[in-house]
């Protein structure tokens, strides 16, 4: 049997009661004033764009990389001894100015020799002339004989041929002696010699390649595009999306390797007709005029195209959306201010805009901001936003 405490006061059960009564009822209280506030709670501020479908310019950009556009290979086209170099590697050369000197000294011999047969061959024409002079007269006397008089004349002939192959020989040697002076073929940057001072160069071969010079005024920038995107382009320009503003071809803008713009703008001078096999593009080429020579054969840039114009075209900005495991959606604004989700297919961006191929029609209001907040079938409040202006000047890339 318990024992109560002798200092215990006993506390009465009615009071008990009274107490957990009363606790109960604060706690429905404040659980149903909880429930009401959250049913009182507004609905969600949402951000809406209103799309429309609108021109907007677009810039195609892709790498480049500059060549001359005039790139020879200077070779010796007579072989010997590489006396010396005459240029600065590196430097700027005009035409005609020389760059090397091959030993002469055997080709002078050779001149001096071709002079000599010459003088020896024009000494036998002399002779033989003199000899068809005087057997014509006595022939027509019939003084000699007919086998005289073809005799004469056929030395007189092979005496003439004899005199004209001397002339040649002379002419080649020289020639011959002239290549030993090796001079620049055309005007432009010269690169580090092949040979030293010293080397023996062979013509025809290998080692008769001396130099470079590449033309830089104009130079050329070659890059290429994927056949889908050249495709794209042309497809886009049968069906009148796609626009060029230009006179109907693209201006050429460059940047540089420290995202600094180039001063002058260029046009393109080819593109080719045949896919690379191996890596699926096709080739293009724009002309630049460089005569301070800011850019350098085989420097890289970035080539953008621009004038062009697609029309009637639906953007949304890149914020706004989203990247799930089906692909792009946005959050549409439907009827009673219920968000859903909307899957969308785009193509290229511009600017801080990208472009909506499908998916999205005129009128439709998508939200721009708070969208990880949103849940599908939310009650939003829509606040219109106006659409920010397109930089005609963003590179469009392909999504």
């Amino acid at each position: 049997m318990r024992k109560e405490h002798p200092n215990r006061i006993p506390v009465p059960r009615w009071l008990v009661l009274t107490v957990l009564a009363v606790s109960l009822a604060a706690c429905g209280k404040k659980e149903g004033s909880a429930e009401g506030a959250a049913q009182a709670m507004p609905p969600m501020p949402a951000p809406v764009l209103r799309v429309a479908p609108h021109d907007v310019p677009v810039t195609f950009e892709y790498v480049g990389q500059a060549a001359g556009s005039r790139e020879v290979e200077v070779r010796a086209r007579v072989g010997g001894i590489l006396l010396d170099r005459a240029y600065t590697e590196g430097r700027p050369v005009k035409k005609g100015d020389l760059l090397f000197r091959i030993d002469p000294e055997p080709f002078q011999a050779a001149l001096d020799q071709a002079a000599a047969n010459l003088k020896v061959q024009e000494s036998q024409l002399v002779r033989a002339k003199q000899d068809y002079e005087r057997i014509l007269p006595l022939f027509k006397e019939n003084a000699v004989s007919q086998k005289d008089r073809d005799d004469a004349v056929a030395a007189y002939a092979a005496a003439q041929a004899s005199v004209a192959a001397a002339r040649a020989q002379l002419k080649e040697a020289q020639i011959n002696l002239n290549y030993t002076r090796v001079t620049a073929p055309i005007s432009g940057m010269t690169s580090q010699e092949v040979r030293s001072e010293g080397s023996l160069v062979v013509a025809n071969s290998e080692s008769s390649l001396l130099t470079k010079i590449s033309q830089m005024d104009p130079i050329y920038v070659n890059f290429s595009m994927s056949d889908t995107d050249m495709l794209n382009i042309r497809q886009q320009q049968e069906s009148g999306r796609l626009k060029l503003s230009t006179g109907g071809d693209f201006s050429v803008s460059l940047k540089l390797a420290d995202g600094s713009s180039y001063d002058r703008v260029g046009r393109l001078n080819f593109t080719d007709n045949i896919v690379d096999s191996a890596t699926g593009t096709v080739r293009s080429r724009a002309t630049f005029a460089n005569p301070q020579g800011q850019i350098l054969p085989g420097q890289f840039v970035r080539v953008q195209l621009k004038g062009a114009v697609r029309a009637n075209t639906i953007t949304v900005p890149q914020r706004a959306v989203l990247t799930s495991q089906q692909g792009k959606m946005v959050w549409v604004v439907g009827a009673g201010n219920k968000v859903e989700p909307r899957p969308i297919t785009v193509s290229q961006a511009v600017g801080s805009d990208v472009v909506v191929e499908q998916g999205l029609k005129a009128g439709d209001q998508v939200v721009v901001e708070n969208i990880i907040k949103i849940r599908p079938g939310m009650t939003v409040k829509p606040q219109p936003v106006q659409p920010a202006a397109t930089d005609a000047s963003a590179p469009a890339k392909q999504g």
